[in-house]
């Protein structure tokens, strides 16, 4: 037990660090860092499982702070145990450019940040997918090798926002009894109290989703450690409602919204300095107690050492495969096995929905790679995600390869990302198309933190039928295409869609869709090849008879339509060349000389997709013919849709000639 005089002072560091930083930066978060400092010292130097020196030892616990606006918070306690990567000078460029200490905590900027947080709720939502890749990892490499916490900081906001719903009542299910969610409850937030908005029993919420709850006094050490205590050795997952107040310290603006995002000023920092007896000057941590904070990151990682010993001794083939997984690299067969099954295809040319491929392709690659988890927010049998390799996850079973997401395509997304932050994981799942919508926060962070999540949505275009307009994606793609260091994937086939596994799965640091239509389409890459094809962006997958007078560039089910297209043109004398196009981004990373020999120099252009346009003229140009969607769909039989809304071969031909004859 730590003396009280010492406890404050060492969360008075992080007090002061904290609004001493924001004040400089004349921006940020001062009062979560000022309220949850006790919580902090507690589990910083009482439980938590960590080693400033070596911070990616793979069985440490994750501090996760899902109130990333306080980012202060971490960046004090990761300057004050010895990170390296957070020096003072790091805490006095708090929000300037090319800072590691971003306004938000930022995966990859520094070691010590495990998530990207700031959008609230995503690091709630994505310590499911943390706590569950350990209990997955625990189950394959036993108690020796992986056994830790996932710790949670959340705020009101973040238990205010849809996604905890989703995360909690999944954890609840599944039993994570590894994950300690702590409450900063200070009855704040941006307007004022809560209270103005919301009148929930947050104690009542968790535990009616299968949480152990726990209140307790935030700034009694104690009173915190005995939680946390209780925590470690529940059943369950853990909510622990700290009481706390916001800015405590701040002597007129402590307990109110004038603390939450603003910066003290002069006054209000000098009477807490005075009201916490702190007489220091500003980012000056006196020598006891920085010292003080070191010694609790240096005993903190003797845990490593003993873990590392336990490594050394355990079998070597298991060694081998942890630490493979570990790295992230996929197992030496995968290349040959996805070769032969691509000559099996070209031989056998079946003609299924690209879905189906998908699940075809994954049943390769899931009997190849063990690390894959799959999964679907309940739409198994639609995703085609699930294949005999892996069965159901379920409470207290976590040796399978499967996860029931139930309808909660956000909470997925955000788990998915925690597993694949986690490490040692490969996750997917899967939606309709159109729901992507529900997932795109998440999605969006993926690609901001540049990890391999991968994202299966199928569905994915007026092909679905009957369902109409609500469940037909029309801009989807087009929205999707605009996250940055997004792969966006459309197969035409059974082969591209095999071919575009290949890519999601070999690329660490970009996320991955896949969209995957409901309908069958034929094999169109008929000849076999070794080169994935798909890894290109696009490539020319039918030549023209003599120098082409038409190109036309398609995706997915379209292709099909293309290639039909091009036999009558042909036919009538235009010689076209068909261009697939599986991922625009992957092609925008080719070389210019590559890049401008497929778009090609035909006098007429065309693009067919079955959604908007946008992001077609970089290969049509803006008076390029689109053939395609400009508004919402319509409920009815696939067969009576592509006519009706004038995708087909037959309105591409009539499109052509008429602008070869001169006609717009």
């Amino acid at each position: 037990m730590m003396q009280r005089d010492k406890h404050d002072s060492m969360a008075n560091a992080i007090r002061f660090l904290s609004m001493d930083a924001v004040e400089k930066a004349n921006s940020g978060h001062p009062g979560l860092p000022m309220g949850a400092a006790d919580i902090a010292t507690v589990l910083f130097t009482r439980f938590l499982k960590y080693d400033p020196k070596n911070p990616h030892w793979p069985d440490r616990d994750r501090f996760i702070l899902s109130a990333g606006h306080g980012s202060m918070l971490l960046y004090s306690l990761l300057y004050l145990t010895g990170y390296e990567d957070i020096t003072l000078d790091q805490i006095k460029n708090f929000r300037q450019l090319g800072s590691r200490t971003a306004g938000h905590p930022e995966y990859g900027h520094a070691a010590g940040i495990e998530t990207t947080t700031g959008p609230l709720g995503q690091g709630l939502a994505n310590s499911v997918g943390f706590a569950l890749a350990e209990r997955i990892m625990n189950a394959r490499f036993g108690d020796a090798l992986v056994d830790h916490y996932t710790y949670v900081l959340a705020g009101d906001g973040c238990l205010m926002e849809g996604i905890s719903q989703e995360a909690l009542s999944l954890a609840g299910h599944l039993r994570l009894n590894k994950l300690i969610v702590i409450w900063d409850d200070n009855n704040i937030s941006i307007d004022g109290a809560v209270s103005l908005a919301d009148s929930t029993d947050q104690c009542a919420r968790f535990a009616a989703s299968g949480w152990a709850t726990i209140k307790c006094d935030g700034h009694d050490p104690d009173a915190i450690a005995n939680a946390l205590e209780t925590a470690r050795r529940s059943d369950r997952p853990t909510l622990i409602a700290a009481k706390t107040t916001i800015g405590f310290g701040a002597p007129t603006k402590a307990g109110t919204n004038k603390v939450h995002g603003s910066p003290l000023g002069a006054e209000e920092i000098a009477g807490a300095r005075k009201a916490l007896g702190w007489s220091y000057a500003p980012f000056e941590v006196p020598t006891e107690t920085l010292d003080a904070w070191r010694l609790a990151g240096l005993n903190a990682g003797k845990k490593r050492i003993d873990w590392e010993k336990r490594l050394g001794s355990a079998d070597a083939d298991l060694r081998a495969e942890f630490e493979r997984r570990m790295r992230g690299d996929l197992p030496v067969g995968l290349d040959a096995a996805i070769t032969d099954y691509k000559r099996k295809l070209v031989a056998d040319k079946p003609k299924v929905a690209t879905r189906k491929s998908s699940e075809m392709a994954l049943e390769v690659i899931n009997g190849v790679v063990p690390e894959t988890i799959g999964g679907s927010a309940d739409l198994t049998g639609s995703n085609n995600t699930k294949t005999s390799q892996t069965k159901n996850i379920t409470p207290g079973n976590y040796g399978e390869r499967y996860v029931h997401y139930g309808i909660r395509e956000h909470g997925m997304a955000a788990a998915i990302n925690g597993m694949a932050l986690h490490g040692g994981v490969i996750p997917y799942g899967g939606t309709f198309l159109v729901f992507s919508d529900y997932a795109r926060p998440s999605m969006r962070l993926a690609s901001l933190m540049g990890i391999r999540s991968i994202f299966v949505m199928t569905h994915d275009s007026i092909g679905l039928g009957e369902d109409g307009p609500t469940h037909q994606p029309v801009e989807q793609l087009a929205a999707l295409r605009a996250i940055p260091n997004h792969y966006v994937f459309r197969p035409a086939d059974a082969v591209e869609a095999l071919e575009c596994w290949q890519v999601a799965l070999e690329t660490r640091g970009t996320p991955s869709t896949l969209a995957l239509t409901r309908q069958n389409l034929p094999l169109v890459r008929t000849e076999f090849g070794e080169e994935n094809l798909c890894a290109l962006g696009a490539y020319e997958l039918a030549t023209a008879d003599g120098d082409a007078a038409v190109t036309i560039f398609a995706t997915g089910s379209e292709v099909e339509i293309a290639l039909a297209a091009r036999t009558a043109l042909q036919a009538h004398g235009h010689p076209t060349r068909v261009v697939s196009v599986p991922c625009f981004e992957l092609f925008e990373k080719q070389s210019a000389k590559y890049r401008a020999a497929v778009i090609g120099t035909a006098k007429v252009k065309v693009a067919i997709e079955a959604a908007i346009r946008q992001g077609w003229d970089d290969f049509i140009g803006t008076d390029g013919i689109f053939v395609g969607m400009h508004g919402f769909g319509a409920s009815a039989p696939i067969e009576k849709l592509y006519p009706h809304f004038g995708i087909t071969a037959e309105a591409t031909v009539a499109a052509v000639e008429k602008r070869l004859h001169g006609g717009k």
